[in-house]
């Protein structure tokens, strides 16, 4: 039984959800977005909290339903948050001359290699370049934030030698011995 779908969420102000016809809709100061509800995952509302419960199913079923309940549950709060406060990745370039601009839509990257790279922001997602070693990846949902932010890393990914390359502020690099004589 699932322990993530029995704690009930709290509907923020300014927050409105609507569900019907399988899809939940969750609208916010940010934007709206929507999400696929199981068929086996009831949703219910009352004085602004949200609980989630497996539909009547037979008792074969029933852990399948519950995982379905806690998934449906952990991904109501996570587009709740994403439409109030929204989602944000954090990433440091770590390398002599590697640097970043953001221009519009585009953030260009100069890692290291004979070419400057740039890469296009997917829709609904937004760069900031505080210094030039840092780039902040911001969005309502949080897939695209951290599907961004991963390719933004895959162009030159922290080697473990001397550590170079593009990484999550958070990440630690395990670092290897250089070769000995």
């Amino acid at each position: 039984m699932s322990r993530v779908a029995k704690a009930p969420i709290t509907i923020p102000e300014g927050v409105n959800i609507t569900q019907e016809d399988g899809l939940l809709s969750v609208k916010g100061k940010l934007g709206e977005m929507t999400m696929h509800v199981n068929s086996s995952v009831q949703i219910s509302t009352a004085d602004n909290v949200l609980t989630f419960a497996p539909n009547d199913v037979t008792k074969k079923e029933e852990k399948a339903a519950w995982a379905q309940a806690g998934t449906a549950r952990a991904n109501t709060a996570n587009l709740i948050k994403g439409v109030t406060e929204g989602w944000e990745k954090k990433l440091t370039l770590i390398g002599v001359g590697y640097r970043a601009q953001a221009k519009g839509k585009v953030l260009n990257l100069t890692l290291g290699f004979s070419h400057p790279v740039d890469y296009k922001l997917p829709e609904g997602i937004s760069v900031e370049t505080p210094s030039q070693t840092e780039v902040i990846v911001k969005g309502i949902d949080k897939q695209k934030v951290g599907q961004a932010a991963a390719e933004i890393r895959a162009f030159r990914p922290p080697e473990p030698y001397k550590g170079k390359g593009v990484r999550y502020s958070d990440e630690q690099v395990v670092r290897k011995a250089a070769k000995k004589k």
